[in-house]
């Protein structure tokens, strides 16, 4: 595997997300469930973050909450210094790119279109210029011009995922969210993008905010993991440190079969069990 990412000198730097004392509830009365209750989170500039936990804990929920979609019940979610509820009606793309499991593609759209969209519905740029920056995000995923005209069901699985990220990074944003990212790729494919995504981090100065279940990926790119478990955020640090944390859910993700051949990797450090 490739050289885990470098963990980012953010002292001085104000967050990128700030969560504070968040609670979701979906439902009234006696059908009313609570998916946080009291969530803390701390995003800083130029880091990658994986959200990790089980089925139900909320991962997704939060990337919404990120994106201003869904609105707290109670506490405040604040993205690049403005609450997140501000960003849906004043370009959300140009601050918050957002890469899907499945790439959600228009499947009636080209390629070139299909990255172009968001700038193209924004209105202020000429077709030609569009169509320029559109190309520029296509090579810069590792794809040529001549992938512009075909369709998403001529793509390939590697190839929606480039396509996607393209897409998500058409507008410049500083802060991307990826869910699942790796999800459905062969392990070949999984490192290549996982490579770019590295490379792209670095590049752009990204601060990424990655949900994802492959242990793989999550040592291959986090600089800090945050699990999600009784409603909050239970543990957070580097993806060594969390695995020592003694808890049901952990022991069982990181320190089981799957999890502890990704952290025998070389460079890994494997914790003792409890």
């Amino acid at each position: 595997m490739n050289q885990q990412t470098p963990v980012p000198d953010t002292s001085q730097a104000p967050p990128v997300v700030e969560i504070r004392g968040l609670a979701t509830v979906f439902g009234r009365g006696s059908e009313a469930f609570a998916v946080h209750e009291n969530l803390d989170l701390t995003v800083r500039r130029g880091e990658i973050l994986s959200l990790v936990g089980g089925s139900g804990t909320g991962k997704t929920v939060l990337l919404r909450h990120i994106l201003g979609l869904t609105v707290p019940t109670r506490g405040s979610v604040t993205v690049l210094g403005r609450p997140a509820a501000q960003l849906g009606g004043d370009g959300a793309s140009a601050r918050v790119g957002m890469l899907f499991q499945h790439g959600a593609l228009f499947s009636a759209f080209s390629v070139l279109e299909n990255i172009a969209f968001a700038l193209r519905e924004l209105g202020t740029l000429q077709d030609g210029l569009v169509t320029d920056a559109a190309l520029v995000k296509l090579r810069m995923v590792g794809l040529a011009a001549e992938h512009a005209t075909r369709m998403p069901a001529d793509l390939s699985g590697g190839m929606i995922k480039r396509v996607a990220l393209a897409r998500a990074l058409i507008m410049d944003p500083p802060l991307l969210l990826l869910d699942e990212p790796t999800a459905g790729l062969d392990p070949n494919s999984s490192d290549e993008f996982c490579d770019l995504l590295r490379e792209l981090h670095a590049a752009l100065g990204l601060t990424v905010i990655m949900v994802t279940h492959d242990l793989d990926t999550l040592y291959d790119l986090s600089t800090r993991v945050a699990v999600l478990a009784e409603r909050r955020v239970i543990v957070q640090g580097t993806p060594e440190e969390v695995a020592r944390f003694p808890h049901p859910f952990i022991e069982h993700f990181f320190l089981g079969e799957r999890g502890r051949r990704a952290l025998a990797r070389p460079g890994a450090t494997l914790p003792e069990q409890a």
